[in-house]
């Protein structure tokens, strides 16, 4: 299957995050975004969920615009779903936004993200002799401690985040030997021990 047209990444607002702050609906979005096109029913039986559930909740990703018809696709009643979007990313001030809505949108949304980069992870680290032995190489499973102001580790955010754009635009996605690869970036600070 294809994966989503090369759109834009769409900026979380506090109503489309409440809008996608569901565990099965963020795993909806995920599965559209990384498999392309699918119905309800194919969705439900990837995910493990019923048909219901999964029609209901795209109806509601849809409402927000984060999927949207695929009419080239099915026939007669058969509804076929997309990414209306290729990324999710969050706009800064939800992280202190004052309404307790709000804030337990984003309470689920990044839970969920953490869960799936871990599941994502394990998912690797279980099935890595399953790949040919120069891509072991080319991983990657790093950790670094800095010392950093706020303004710097935004700084840092940004740079990486202009270098992986480089890379998604690119050319290589046609190399031979080309497959998708996750990266998951997670900065914090911590407080010492």
């Amino acid at each position: 299957m294809s994966p989503p047209d090369e759109r834009v990444s769409r900026s979380l607002d506090p109503r489309s995050l409440r809008g996608l702050a569901h565990p099965l609906r963020i795993r909806l979005l995920r599965a559209l975004r990384h498999h392309g096109p699918a119905t309800a029913s194919q969705l439900a039986e990837r995910l493990g969920e019923s048909s219901g559930a999964t029609s209901y909740h795209l109806r509601q990703l849809a409402a927000h615009g984060f999927v949207e018809d695929d009419p080239g696709r099915g026939k007669g009643r058969e509804r076929w779903w997309k990414a209306a979007q290729q990324g999710t990313s969050v706009d800064e001030s939800l992280h202190q936004n004052a309404d307790p809505e709000v804030r337990g949108a984003m309470e689920v949304y990044l839970h969920e993200i953490a869960t799936i980069h871990t599941q994502e992870l394990n998912t690797w680290l279980g099935t890595r002799h399953d790949w040919d032995g120069v891509w072991a190489g080319s991983t990657d499973m790093s950790d670094f401690t800095l010392r950093l102001p706020p303004e710097r580790l935004r700084e840092l955010r940004d740079e990486i985040h202009a270098l992986i754009d480089g890379y998604q635009k690119s050319a290589d996605a046609d190399a031979p030997g080309a497959a998708r690869v996750r990266m998951h970036l997670h900065a914090f600070p911590q407080h010492e021990d």
